[in-house]
């Protein structure tokens, strides 16, 4: 069927910005040319910012951006720009830094109206359509009649922006100590949620670094209240209607302080960061249900998201029909239909029964007690048990992949890839199940072939084909990050000679000798928008805080002290800021704990050496960075070890090795 309209976006590779295609809005994909042509038009710039899997991104459109009359007073008012958040972070960044800078709480959609030259002067997110014209209809007013007044405002407003942008970190550095530590963790158990885990609150986002680091200081420290958290929290979520019960991975995040109502969207960072962490706590906990999230996390990976090549796709829509979490939920008459005479003891195990339906006689899955005591309670064996939640999920399972499926965002991102390469090296470390290895060898493969060039550049993004979008520090840090744990499951040098090229062009095209730190984006390139630093985490990990971890390790690894100098260097820059608000620097504390507490190299040489460091991975030391070699290495840790026969394991501290 002939399409009505049709806008540039159509030559987008994005699946975000080709579901905008068709509307009547003349929306224009954002690049570097944008606010040249919009000074010629004299319009102020409407930037909408969203993503393939959000749920609100798609009511907006419908609303309003398909609504002919909306379209029309965007068009005669506006340059109209659509933005997917996922191929530009650093566009995302920036403009909900603005919104926030605004006092407006963030979220996406996410809109910014600028003047011609891209300075902000409005931000909001979601707006019905009656709200969304009573809002744009009075700025574009406003500039017209008062240009001076609003030219002013977007000043200041650009003045504050580079200030949060780009605090002064080196006013304000303080010295790592355990002290600090005790203190800071000490304040932020204040905010635990001990009754359903996570952060206090009514709405949930699983963050996983959050964890790890609690995990690892929990574990260093023996502070069995903190370590509890952590396995609560974990509990929590495998039990929640977070946690796809049916075919594995979670959700983007919940609704409620239960963890029972999500948003739906499945996103691939979330997922990937999430096998890491549960595989640790398996290492350190050996809980069963851990072991079998990150399986079935790994196989809804490699059946929704994995193509052919062994890359991963980015996302899985919330909303499919129209409607969101439709292809999860269930009705009551649907389940007893298929499930016959287990239908009552499936009800018990995952809450089906009238008091917690979720809307409209639709249920969510979830459970709100162990696999143990409920088979305790209704008298089966855990094998039986077993047996029986294996043939539910098959036959469910079976059962959905008749419905409507939820669009598949198809996008090969390099950062979310690197993170899902993590998890896998973690789960093959906790299982040492060779699946895993095997399936982020393949990936890493994947990556090294087709986004990053022969000189260390890497690209963004891949779709059909072809590699998009210059690199962020992201995807630098993130890349390094996973090549390093490679060489650590598999001791093929093939990763770190990677890793020397990814370190020699991002310390070359980002660093900024002034301030310590990596900018987001290269330096030198046009910038249509400030350049900044991230060094703040939130779902994703910030650049800087996976790129100083990176440099610690490869001191360790390669011995060379400028690596450790320079990460101990943008530690100290954020010291403060992690005392005051460490959740958003949990990544930070990591390091901090590898610097103040005993970090251990521990190097195995010799034929067997893979196997031999595989038994001792499967064990929680967050304190150790690994080295193997089947052979002579020039490799710092691994220098003149190597002795023929044999197989030999050195256990090192700061440069004192023992056999």
């Amino acid at each position: 069927m002939k399409k009505l309209h049709t806008n540039a976006l159509i030559n987008s590779a994005s699946p975000y910005l080709l579901q905008h295609a068709h509307n009547p809005v003349n929306w224009q994909p954002w690049d570097d040319k944008l606010f040249e042509e919009a000074q010629k038009t004299g319009k102020p710039v409407l930037v909408s910012i969203g993503y393939a899997a959000c749920h609100w991104c798609h009511v907006m459109e419908h609303e309003s951006f398909e609504d002919e009359s909306v379209a029309k007073i965007m068009n005669e008012h506006f340059v109209c720009v659509k933005v997917d958040r996922e191929e530009r972070p650093d566009v995302d960044h920036y403009f909900m830094s603005v919104v926030q800078m605004m006092g407006i709480q963030g979220g996406w959609p996410l809109h910014v109206i600028t003047l011609p030259d891209g300075r902000p002067v409005w931000g909001g997110t979601y707006f019905t359509k009656e709200n969304w014209l009573k809002e744009i209809v009075p700025v574009v007013r406003y500039w017209e009649k008062n240009p001076g007044r609003v030219i002013e405002y977007a000043e200041s407003l650009h003045k504050e922006i580079s200030t949060f942008l780009f605090p002064k970190v080196n006013d304000n550095t303080i010295p790592v100590s355990r002290q600090l530590l005790f203190e800071t963790v000490e304040s932020w158990k204040s905010l635990f949620d001990t009754e359903n885990g996570g952060r206090k609150g009514t709405t949930k986002f699983p963050i996983p670094l959050n964890l790890q680091f609690l995990l690892y200081y929990g574990s260093i420290k023996e502070d069995q209240q903190t370590l509890d958290f952590v396995k609560l929290t974990l509990r929590k979520m495998a039990r929640g209607g977070i946690y796809d019960q049916i075919g594995g991975g979670f959700a983007r995040y919940s609704t409620d302080e239960n963890w029972k109502v999500p948003h739906f969207e499945k996103m691939l960072y979330d997922n990937g960061q999430l096998i890491s962490i549960y595989s640790q706590a398996y290492q350190k906990f050996k809980d069963e249900e851990f072991r079998q999230v990150v399986y079935e996390t790994v196989r809804f990976i490699e059946r929704e998201l994995m193509d052919e090549t062994g890359a991963f796709y980015s996302s899985l829509d919330a909303d499919s029909e129209g409607e969101e979490g439709k292809f999860y939920v269930w009705r009551q008459n649907e389940l007893k239909t298929l499930l016959k005479d287990e239908y009552t003891l499936f009800a018990a195990y995952f809450q089906v029964n009238n008091a917690t339906f979720w809307e409209n006689g639709k249920y969510i899955l979830y459970r709100n007690s162990s696999f143990e005591k409920f088979s305790q309670k209704h008298d089966l064996s855990k094998q039986e048990l077993q047996q029986k939640i294996k043939n539910w999920k098959e036959l469910l399972l079976s059962e959905r992949q008749k419905r409507v499926r939820p669009a598949l965002d198809d996008k090969t991102l390099t950062s979310w890839n690197a993170l899902v390469i993590q998890g896998l090296t973690d789960a093959f470390k906790a299982f040492e199940d060779e699946r895993f290895m095997k399936l982020a060898v393949r990936n890493g493969l994947f990556l090294r072939e087709n986004l990053m060039m022969k000189n260390g550049k890497i690209y963004h993004v891949w779709k059909q084909g072809k590699h998009s979008v210059s690199g962020f520090m992201e995807d630098y840090a993130l890349t390094i990050q996973a090549f390093i744990s490679l060489f650590e499951i598999t001791g093929d040098t093939l990763w770190l000679k990677s890793v020397g090229k990814l370190l020699v062009y991002s310390k070359k095209h980002f660093y900024d000798e002034e301030s310590g730190m990596f900018y987001f984006s290269e330096k030198g390139k046009k910038q249509v928008i400030a350049n900044f630093f991230q060094n703040e985490e939130n779902v994703m990990p910030a650049a800087n805080s996976v790129m100083a971890n990176n440099l610690h390790k490869l001191y360790l690894l390669e011995g060379i002290p400028e690596y450790l100098r320079l990460a101990e260097n943008m530690l100290e820059k954020v010291t403060s800021q992690f005392k005051q608000y460490p959740y958003f620097f949990a990544n930070w504390g990591i390091l901090k704990l590898k610097i103040t507490e005993p970090y251990f190299e521990i190097a195995v040489c010799g034929a067997d050496a893979v196997q031999k460091v595989s038994a001792m991975q499967s064990f929680y030391l967050p304190n150790v960075v690994w080295a193997i070699s089947t052979q002579k290495s020039d490799l710092s840790m691994l220098k003149e070890r190597y002795v023929e026969g044999k197989t030999l394991i050195y256990v090192c501290r700061e440069g004192a090795c023992r056999l």
